[in-house]
């Protein structure tokens, strides 16, 4: 009995352990369902208001927001008061979760609602203080702008506040929203600075480096001012240098050097994990205009798509506002920015503009030296002074608050130490008074290409190449945003002491001295990132990073085979994926893969038949253009991993594609003369780099007897867009709720359709200002930022597929009235 009893007693505790952990599973479940029933009501309690009437406080005159199938808004109000507030009010109902975004990544407040995992950005970040700057921008603005900002912020809250219940992403948060304040307009211009300028000084410091280490001679020849490709608006090509001499710099006389960079070289992007690409790396755009002289209906074009990162919902907000001003009724359709009341780029009837990042140099590395003994203080041309300490406060949603204390200098804030363990300081044109503002509205009234790039000289945003056609015909272009002017004598290229007074910036260039090019003989004008002067301008402007041209020279030879042009031949540009800077690498191949290559190894065979049917283009099926695309890929890093190892030998954090996008000249010029003593030591010849080039990308890619039927552009080239929540919470069925169906597509970075998993076209427009009925646009996902909406992602197929759909609201579908209170 005593024996049964004990092994009874045993089965009764396991059968109570299993009641209990079934009890436990179905509470879990219980829960879980109870969650997400409550996130769905606040889902879809949260959804726009499309129809009906409702009050808003410091309206003049009722607004009236019409809105057409794809729920492109038309906003008529008595002025742009009214309207700017009624903007904001829609802003709020479809995108509010995306302008907090903004404001919190500018401000360094994402820790605030996303916790600990985001302190790291956040103190990056917070070393600009731009919440103190931008509410420091609107206690210095003119009263119209302090209006509008307030204006705006009104109707922000008010269009929150009618919302059935929070927007959804914040009921899967667990978190609260929090009121909008006008400061926050300028926090969302910061964070369009954070997107388009290096906040670091990455590219200044691997130069630096890069000078520091190596020969003058090949740090020249490794980092010129531009390629064979550039295509300059005035014609100046740059002056490319040559290879160094084995006298100067010999490879292979520093073995040990040179084959440190097979074990430090940096991790190879892998095209099927497109997370891998740096958005920011590609961060550009295109844009150009044609001149009335050579359109098919007598009127200039403008065609413009922003690239940028790719997410859910899309950067901009499309909108017509219509409102009276001076005795005018004005109608604007363009693309705004969530967070602000401007229209970024888009036509007003008279003008049509749109903007490229224009890779300036619009900040400085400063070097810091201090008294011997005296960590506290550093020179000035003044003398020593102490750094200045500023302290600040980084809330961690879940835990504990995090201290950070700031050291300012005259020139900016301590950004960090060189590989010599100096100090830097920051020189950047978002640190100054004039960096925002919300000058660039005045586009809104401008009735012509002179008035229009007198707006644009005194826009306070990041600083862009500006492109503008008129109703009369004309083109131009120039910079808008402030263009520091430099010590005579100073480039700025490159990390260097300001203590003596020798170097520094002297305030900044009026208006009347901004380069300009108008109505050029040809009639056209474009751009594409690379650097769009030469001569005194580019001096002006320096150089910040200008991506290699040859997209701008695809894109100017395009427009100049064009007869009588029209808005369909502008999309059709932005749609050019042919690969005509790989034809070159692709006949390289050819002539290398001869019979004896072949031979060693059954998979050049195979590669050989697959360029050999070279198709082109960066289309989805194509695997020759695949694989010469990764081969290019591979052979600059092997070949610059090499050339560059002593400096990673200094700083293991070096990366040569840091240090610029022009490194193409070297590395043709290499494959071209084939000089010995800048080989590494491992090969033969160049022949032999160039072959291992390809071996290693078809060691990754193609097993041994393995084909290449399946190493297609568009299996790489897959889309990824995404919405911010389902990165950060992998919840069973966010992700196909919240994001874009993956697809192949074409296009990539060195062709005018730019296209990558992670980035791309974030609008694409074309348009003749006076004719914006006969306007395109494109741009991905759609309207609303509420996945329940009919309008969360219907734009997103003509983007993807670039079909025609219209600039202008059509026909409307919906009709909200608001009303004075």
């Amino acid at each position: 009995m005593r024996t049964g009893s004990k092994r009874r007693k045993p089965r009764r505790w396991l059968r109570r352990i299993r009641r209990l952990a079934l009890l436990g599973a179905l509470v879990l479940v219980l829960a879980a369902v109870g969650f997400s029933a409550w996130v769905w009501s606040q889902a879809r309690s949260s959804l726009p208001l499309l129809e009906g009437e409702i009050t808003l406080a410091d309206l003049s005159a009722p607004v009236s927001i019409e809105r057409d199938g794809r729920g492109v808004p038309l906003i008529s109000g008595r002025n742009r008061l009214d309207v700017a507030r009624a903007t904001g009010f829609v802003h709020a109902q479809e995108r509010f979760f995306q302008m907090d975004s903004l404001r919190r990544l500018a401000a360094g407040e994402v820790s605030e609602i996303l916790g600990f995992a985001t302190v790291g950005i956040d103190r990056r970040i917070r070393l600009h203080r731009f919440r103190m700057r931008a509410r420091q921008a609107v206690e210095r603005a003119p009263s119209r702008e302090r209006n509008l900002l307030q204006a705006y912020a009104q109707g922000v809250n008010a269009g929150l506040e009618a919302l059935g219940g929070i927007p959804f992403e914040y009921a899967v948060l667990l978190a609260e929203p929090t009121p909008w304040k006008p400061e926050d307009s300028f926090l969302a211009a910061y964070a369009m600075y954070l997107q388009l300028q290096d906040s670091s000084g990455v590219r200044e410091s691997a130069l630096g480096l890069l000078y520091d280490t190596l020969p003058q001679q090949l740090a020249d020849f490794l980092a010129p001012p531009g390629t064979s490709f550039d295509a300059p608006l005035d014609g100046l090509m740059p002056d490319l240098p040559p290879a160094p001499g084995p006298d100067v710099f010999d490879l292979r006389a520093n073995p040990s050097i040179a084959s440190s960079a097979e074990s430090s070289a940096p991790h190879r992007d892998d095209l099927r994990h497109p997370w891998l690409w740096s958005p920011r790396r590609e961060t550009g755009s295109n844009n150009w205009a044609v001149a009335a002289s050579r359109s098919r209906h007598g009127g200039a074009l403008l065609a413009n798509d922003m690239h940028l990162g790719i997410t859910l919902p899309n950067t901009w907000y499309l909108a017509s506002l219509r409102y009276h001003d001076q005795g005018l009724q004005r109608t604007v359709t363009g693309v705004t920015l969530p967070g602000t009341p401007v229209v970024v780029a888009g036509s007003n009837g008279s003008v049509a503009w749109g903007f490229t990042n224009s890779y300036g140099d619009w900040s400085d590395l400063v070097m810091l030296e201090s008294p011997q003994g005296d960590s506290d203080s550093y020179f000035t041309p003044d003398g020593p002074r102490p750094f200045d300490r500023h302290e600040e406060l980084i809330r961690v949603r879940l835990g504990r608050d995090q201290a950070l204390e700031i050291l300012s200098t005259i020139w900016g804030p301590v950004i960090d130490r060189d590989h010599e363990g100096r100090r830097r300081a920051y020189r950047w044109a978002a640190h100054d008074a004039n960096a925002v503002s919300l000058d660039l509205m005045r586009l809104e009234s401008a009735q012509d290409l002179d008035q229009a790039l007198a707006v644009a000289n005194r826009g306070g945003a990041p600083a862009q190449n500006f492109v503008v056609a008129d109703s009369q015909g004309r083109v131009g272009w120039t910079i808008a945003g402030a263009i520091p002017r430099r010590a005579p004598g100073f480039s700025g290229r490159l990390p260097q002491s300001w203590a003596d007074g020798s170097r520094g910036w002297m305030g900044w260039l009026k208006p009347e001295e901004y380069p300009r090019i108008v109505d050029p003989a040809d009639g056209l004008i474009w751009t594409a990132n690379a650097r769009v002067v030469g001569g005194e301008m580019l001096a002006k402007i320096g150089d910040g990073g200008y991506a290699m041209g040859a997209r701008a020279a695809q894109i100017r030879d395009g427009l100049r085979a064009l007869g009588p042009a029209d808005e369909s031949d502008m999309l059709r540009i932005q749609l050019d994926d042919r690969a005509l800077f790989l034809q070159r690498w692709r006949d390289l191949l050819l002539d290398t893969l001869g019979p004896e290559a072949q031979a060693a190894d059954e998979r050049r065979r195979k590669a050989r038949a697959v360029i050999e049917g070279w198709e082109g283009r960066a289309a989805v099926g194509s695997v020759s253009f695949r694989l010469v695309r990764s081969f290019h890929r591979e052979l600059s890093l092997q070949v610059f991993d090499s050339l560059t190892a002593a400096c990673r030998s200094r700083d293991p954090g070096f990366r040569f594609s840091r240090t610029g996008r022009q490194g193409e000249h070297a590395l043709w010029t290499l494959v071209q003369e084939r000089p010995l003593h800048l080989l590494a030591p491992r090969f033969e010849s160049w022949e032999e780099q160039i072959l291992a080039a390809l071996d290693a990308v078809l060691d990754r890619w193609v097993p041994q007897g393995g084909s290449l039927s399946g190493f297609t552009w568009g299996e790489a080239n897959r889309s990824q867009v995404r919405h911010p929540l389902s990165l950060v919470l992998p919840l069973p069925g966010l992700s196909q709720l919240l994001d874009m169906p993956s697809q192949p597509l074409p296009g990539a970075s060195d062709m005018p359709r730019v296209q990558g998993p992670l980035f791309g076209a974030s609008q694409r427009l074309a348009v003749s200002p006076g004719r914006e009925e006969q306007g395109i646009f494109h741009m991905p996902g759609g309207q609303s930022g509420h996945p329940l909406s009919a309008h969360y992602g219907d734009m997103h197929p003509a983007w993807a597929r670039g079909q025609a759909a219209p600039l202008l609201p059509g026909p409307s579908q919906n009709k909200l009235l608001l009303k004075p209170r």
